[in-house]
Parts: C-alpha cells; sequence; structure tokens
C-alpha cells in the first residue's frame, strides 16, 4: 500500500474519530485541548461542500477559543450539548430510528442495525451506553471497517456498501438539519457538515472499491 493510500485512511479515521468525540458525549477537556492547539489538520483543498463547511466551523471554532481556559470552556459545551442532545426532550436525538419513518425503534429498526454488525462479526463497545443505532455507535462500526480495509480484508467493502446504504444514508443528512436549526455552536455545526461529508466521502470510495 502506497503513502499516499495510508494517508487516505488515515483520514478516514481522523474524520470519524472526531464525529464520535462530538456526538457520543459533551466533548472532553482531552479533546478540546487537542483541537485547540492546531493538532487537527484541515485541508486547503475542497474535498466536498458539507467537509469544507465543516473545516470552516471547525477553524472558526479555535479561533474564537484560542487562549481560553478548556475547564470553563468544557463545562459550557456540556450545558449545550445538554440542551441540544440530552433535554430533557432533546430537539435533536441522534439515532437512526428516529429519523426512518420505515422502522420502529423497538422492533425491526434496532434489529436491523444490528444485524448489519452481527453480518460483519463485530460487536458494539461498551463504552457507549446508548442504544446500537446511536450515531457514535454507527461510527464506531465505520470506524471498524476502514480499519479492516486497511489490512486489506477487502470484504469489509461490502459490508460498508450495505451499511451506508441501509442505514447511514438514510438519515443522517436529516440529523444534520436539524442541527443547523437547533444550534449555533460552531464545534457541532462542525461535527455535523463532516458527519454528512464523511457519509458522502465513504459513499464515492467505497463506489470504488465494492
Amino acid at each position: 500500500m502506497s503513502n499516499d493510500e495510508l494517508a487516505v485512511y488515515d483520514a478516514r479515521i481522523e474524520l470519524i474519530d472526531f464525529c464520535i468525540e462530538v456526538f457520543h458525549d459533551a466533548p472532553t477537556e482531552e479533546f478540546l485541548s487537542h483541537l485547540l492547539s492546531g493538532d487537527m489538520r484541515t485541508p486547503e483543498d475542497s474535498v466536498n461542500d458539507h467537509l469544507d463547511a465543516g473545516f470552516e466551523h471547525v477553524r472558526a471554532f479555535v479561533d474564537a477559543h484560542e487562549g481560553d481556559d478548556v475547564e470553563e470552556l468544557h463545562t459550557e459545551l456540556r450545558r449545550k450539548y445538554t440542551e441540544v442532545f440530552v433535554g430533557p426532550r432533546p430537539p435533536v436525538l441522534m439515532h437512526e430510528t428516529h429519523y426512518r419513518e420505515d422502522t420502529e425503534f423497538i422492533g425491526e429498526g434496532l434489529a436491523e442495525v444490528e444485524a448489519s454488525y452481527g453480518a460483519a462479526g463485530w460487536t458494539p463497545p461498551e463504552e457507549y451506553p446508548e442504544e446500537d443505532d446511536f450515531v457514535a455507535v454507527e461510527l464506531a462500526f465505520l470506524r471498524w471497517l476502514v480499519t479492516k480495509q486497511r489490512e486489506g480484508r477487502d470484504e469489509t467493502f461490502g459490508y460498508e456498501r450495505v451499511f451506508l446504504d441501509n442505514h447511514l444514508m438514510t438519515w443522517v443528512d436529516d440529523a444534520v438539519a436539524d442541527i443547523r436549526e437547533e444550534t449555533d455552536e460552531p464545534l457541532f455545526l462542525a461535527a455535523a457538515e463532516i458527519l454528512a461529508g464523511l457519509v458522502e466521502f465513504e459513499d464515492e470510495i467505497v463506489a470504488q472499491m465494492a
């Protein structure tokens, strides 16, 4: 595998990890310190509209909070995260079955997500105390697939094709639209746009491989 190919895998995983860090719970102080240090690489060239917009929000967030106390920033973001994603009665629920009209949560919807995991031989990690259709769990599965692809397990491109078509691509755009509607927090907007752009980018990659 060439260095360029390895760099693409690294970039894919970095984008997935960013979205997981922002959405699975309020961003940690460690994550915020890393982000404000400027260690997150954002490409200068255009990738796609969503990713480009997400990177702009990242840069805006970093510029706005340069020199801020990370502990205080973490506290403020936890409050905002709770208002948007936790509630009570949160305006945005980052669960696939919340957005899909063709399934019910207590029934085939969750079972279909879990069946996709099982078919690939993956078990959701215990550190995400949410249902298996939660965005962080679905992204953890995507990360596992990309890692296996980097190891040369080409059959995982097929599993990703099915997962994108039947799951992530059915609901992510609607969730991103809700985030835009409900918050002006640059970090959440960054993660939303990067999530949409990531799914679009993965769709293009898998279309070439599966």
